[in-house]
């Protein structure tokens, strides 16, 4: 029985050590700290370095989030260019040419989707309205 204890005796000790340090740094760390103006300026808006200036309760337009969708889609979709074109070569090499017919397929699906949102204004910044 005491053998089989004393091969997890570094084990136990090692998580003895963690924890004591762990608990002597936030300690440390309650005790020298700035307490509570660090907590004052944790509750206070900033981003990228600077203190914000206008208000955070403000109206944003929903145009900058379709953008930010839409780049999305398009560059997820753009990233399986990559393995597909991969593909198509090995494929090529081994005489098949159908996985450029499914390449074509996808590129015109690309240029289908992207005309639509084109059409549909999501890159026209200067429209006002709920129009569809």
């Amino acid at each position: 029985m005491e053998t089989q204890l004393s091969q997890y005796t570094p084990v136990i000790f090692a998580f003895v050590f963690a924890a004591t340090v762990a608990l002597t740094l936030v300690g440390l760390s309650a005790l020298l700290g700035r307490g509570r103006l660090v907590q004052q300026r944790k509750r206070e808006t900033y981003e990228s370095g600077i203190p914000v200036i206008d208000p955070t309760r403000r109206r944003v337009s929903i145009k900058f989030f379709v953008v930010a969708m839409v780049f999305i889609v398009f560059d997820v979709e753009i990233a399986f260019l990559y393995p597909w074109a991969v593909t198509a070569r090995e494929s090529l090499a081994q005489g098949t040419s159908w996985v450029l017919l499914d390449g074509l397929v996808f590129f015109v699906l690309l240029a289908v989707g992207y005309m639509y949102v084109w059409r549909k204004g999501a890159f026209d910044w200067a429209r006002r309205g709920n129009e569809s």
